[in-house]
């Protein structure tokens, strides 16, 4: 675990300025291999270069989201990649590539953290296939850290 100088934060918080998330000086910002800490809370982790807000996070960050039917539930929660059938509500504003939150259309529950494959126009005219790649879901080695 390293503890990020001032410049190391500073160069972070210009990647992750599409959440809208700030910090105070009195917040301790550590790096291990994959993941960011804020104040001993895993809060972000890195996946294709990029940098995505962790499930136990997301009320620090704002975000665009997607939601999906109970039927996908159970994938979505095992790592399976969100498809087009199994989406009721879609945010227009999503950009191809744009971290999305998967949500639960009942509860409203977030069970997943992807990267969009299409925009939101996009995937509103497809019928079927493969719309968010799955990053990080409940249960997983990155939920499991704290």
């Amino acid at each position: 675990m390293k503890t990020l100088r001032k410049s190391e934060v500073k160069e972070f918080t210009e990647k992750i300025l599409r959440y809208k998330c700030e910090f105070t000086k009195k917040d301790k910002i550590e790096e291990d291999d994959t993941c960011i800490l804020i104040n001993n809370k895993t809060a972000f982790f890195m996946k294709d270069q990029q940098y995505f807000p962790t499930l136990r996070f997301l009320d620090h960050v704002q975000m665009k989201h997607v939601k999906v039917d109970a039927g996908a539930v159970r994938f979505v929660v095992s790592g399976a990649d969100v498809m087009r059938p199994g989406i009721t509500e879609i945010d227009d504003t999503i950009e191809e590539n744009d971290p999305v939150i998967i949500i639960e259309q009942t509860h409203g529950k977030a069970l997943a953290i992807g990267s969009a494959l299409y925009s939101g126009i996009e995937m509103k005219k497809l019928e079927k296939g493969k719309c968010i790649k799955n990053l990080h879901y409940v249960g997983d080695e990155i939920w499991k850290r704290d």
